[in-house]
């Protein structure tokens, strides 16, 4: 058995846990946050059989595509009387960050 950890794009979540539950794969939904963007994140635990672990990898890969979002970057800590106006960013945002890891034991109580 494998614990398979999905750190995702929150917007990305909902259609990803409706995906797993279609293919009757149970899963928690996190809220979680960080990255430079510090924009909310979801991590998506589940318990996966070995067997099973390239089915659950390819719904995630169909539910969390990579895309392109404008951003206003925070701007720097500035001394009184200096200016400084920040350029929007386009940056890189969804996709997914996966961990498959071992699980010594499992118990549904």
């Amino acid at each position: 058995m494998k614990l398979v950890v999905a750190i995702i794009h929150n917007e990305d979540a909902g259609a990803l846990v409706d995906g797993l539950l279609e293919k009757e794969y149970r899963a928690t939904r996190l809220h979680s946050s960080g990255g430079f963007l510090k924009q909310s994140n979801a991590t998506i635990v589940l318990g996966v059989e070995d067997d099973r672990v390239d089915d659950v990898m390819a719904i995630i890969a169909e539910h969390c595509t990579s895309r392109t979002q404008v951003v206003n970057p925070m701007p720097p800590i500035m001394e009184p009387g200096e200016f400084f106006m920040p350029y929007p960013l386009e940056v890189e945002v969804g996709g997914a960050t996966v961990f498959v890891l071992p699980v010594d034991r499992f118990e549904r109580l």
